[in-house]
């Protein structure tokens, strides 16, 4: 190891390694794991040469991605055990740690479990940590194109699998709701509309500077859509179908710039996804007239 080329401040070496332990985290599902899965990826840095770590002209992107091929190998092994400090097999990789549950709610992790090691690992990368496509791909072993379905796949399932009898006309109701607090910036009337722990996916694509992260939590959540439609003349937020229920469509300077939708349960918004992604949007940006004509309010 050079004396100088792999020296970092100690803040970035720790939001390194923390960063590591998210990825592990969330493809896993269990601390432990997370933890094993970073071990081993620093194991494999520290056997490489010195010609060869001179020759990785990324570091963190190496090391995340050999925690994500790590991880994805680990998922496909069914039920396999961890071990703990006894040393005896107590828990397997799909029963998932206190911290996380309470990050993301235990229903959107069993909903995890479900999916197929690529999907996850698919959905992960990409719309929880906002890899790059060729990240993306290298990691799971396809092309960015297939990766791109795993992880639509991925968001289709996770949707159906937290499907709840709301009618649409409930459905409507609520995101109209949603809408009107966005245009008049009524952020107690957001709040209202949210479940206390709701969550909002952006994907951006890593096209534009959308949030890298999932936010938690109906004030944070409002918050963000507060933020992300803050009133601009030159941007209006509509209503609109997407996948069958009412969306929000987001257009600036006539152009769509994204389409929000919403998981909707007992009268509350669970779920917000929102696509920001441009090339996902090409299909939205040609010539129409809003469906509704709610085009005012200056959002």
């Amino acid at each position: 190891m050079g004396q100088t080329g792999d020296t970092a401040p100690i803040a970035e070496l720790l939001d390194e390694r923390q960063h590591l332990l998210d990825v592990a985290r969330w493809m896993l599902g269990n601390e432990t794991a997370a933890e094993d899965a970073v071990t081993e990826t620093y194991r494999r840095w520290y056997t490489l040469t010195d010609n060869q770590r001179a020759g990785i002209t990324d570091t963190r992107v190496w090391l995340t991605r050999n925690t994500g091929t790590i991880c994805l190998a680990r998922l496909s092994v069914p039920e396999r055990r961890l071990p703990n400090s006894g040393g005896k097999s107590t828990e397997t990789t799909t029963s998932f740690d206190r911290a996380l549950v309470e990050e993301i709610g235990d229903v959107m992790l069993n909903a995890l479990a479900a999916l197929s090691p690529a999907e996850r690992a698919a959905f992960v990368l990409n719309d929880v940590f906002a890899m790059p496509p060729e990240t993306v791909a290298d990691i799971v072993g396809q092309s960015p194109h297939h990766c791109a379905e795993l992880a639509d796949r991925a968001r289709r399932s996770l949707r159906t699998s937290r499907a709840h009898p709301t009618t649409p006309q409930q459905h409507d109701k609520i995101v109209r709701g949603v809408r009107q607090a966005c245009v008049m910036t009524d952020a107690p009337h957001l709040v209202s509309l949210l479940s206390p722990h709701a969550a909002a996916f952006f994907d951006g694509g890593g096209k534009i500077r959308a949030l890298t992260r999932p936010v938690h939590g109906d004030q944070h959540v409002a918050r963000v859509l507060l933020t992300l439609f803050a009133p601009r003349p030159d941007t209006t937020l509509h209503l609109n179908s997407a996948n069958g229920r009412t969306a929000i469509v987001v257009r600036h300077n006539d152009q769509v710039a994204g389409v929000i939708s919403f998981d909707i349960a007992d009268h509350h918004v669970t779920h917000v996804w929102a696509v920001l992604n441009p090339d996902k949007l090409r299909s939205w940006n040609h010539p129409h007239r809003p469906s509704d004509g709610h085009g005012s309010g200056g959002v």
